[in-house]
């Protein structure tokens, strides 16, 4: 399994070492296992996760320049995508995943403590967690929860001024339509690309730099950030 975790990796042109590929296949095997009793994903089958999860989650990461010690914060995190492929590919980061349902937060704190990496795991929502923790990360990042607008307003505010808010999305997504949620927040789009995977899925980076401070009436309740996208 390990030879072919880095195989896979290697035809994204992307390097790991051996301990790397053990980890990514400890990962593998306990969330298949772990999603018998627990919703996680859909996506079970070995060649499907390692693509569509685990490189899905790292390859973004090498187009952007980053402090590989920096800290952030995965909003929605799920079963743990992107935040616990880019703790195995870069240890020193310092993690926060963010997820609403309970049942997936006590399977985030297992599964860090299986791949042996250090991160904290806060059962919460986005919008009430972005009020407590404003401008408290160097990045924020999130893969497709939401559409831009409403994903921005659950992010951004998270975000030091000088960092930035990291969107993994489908082509599909119309980047323009955040244009005024990324201003009134405090931010600018730094970066929009588009790139493949290497089994041909289509994907989307997008980068919003923060800017200026997020006015504190930011983030709204969910109901009005949905309802009444900014």
């Amino acid at each position: 399994m390990e030879k072919r975790i880095i195989e896979v990796f290697g035809g994204a042109g992307i390097r790991m070492s051996e301990r790397q590929a053990e980890q990514f296949r400890i990962l593998f095997e306990f969330m298949v296992e772990y999603n018998k009793n627990v919703n996680l994903t859909s996506i079970t089958e070995f060649e499907d996760v390692i693509m569509k999860h685990f490189v899905d989650s790292v390859l973004p990461f090498t187009m952007v320049e980053f402090d590989k010690a920096a800290s952030f914060i995965d909003v929605g995190t799920g079963a743990g995508f992107p935040s616990l492929p880019l703790l195995i590919m870069f240890p020193t980061l310092k993690g926060t995943l963010c997820d609403s349902l309970g049942k997936r937060c006590s399977y985030l704190e297992l599964a860090c403590d299986k791949i042996g990496v250090k991160a904290e795991v806060i059962h919460a929502r986005g919008e009430e967690l972005g009020r407590k923790r404003r401008e408290l990360y160097d990045i924020a990042t999130a893969r497709a929860v939401a559409a831009l607008p409403v994903l921005t307003e659950l992010c951004l505010p998270f975000v030091k001024v000088g960092g930035r808010f990291i969107a993994l999305k489908s082509v599909n997504e119309d980047v323009s339509a955040a244009a005024n949620a990324i201003g009134r927040i405090g931010g600018e789009l730094e970066k929009c690309v588009d790139y493949d995977l290497p089994n041909g899925d289509s994907r989307r980076l997008v980068v919003v730099k923060k800017i200026s401070q997020t006015p504190t009436k930011y983030p709204r309740s969910y109901a009005n950030i949905t309802k009444k996208p900014l």
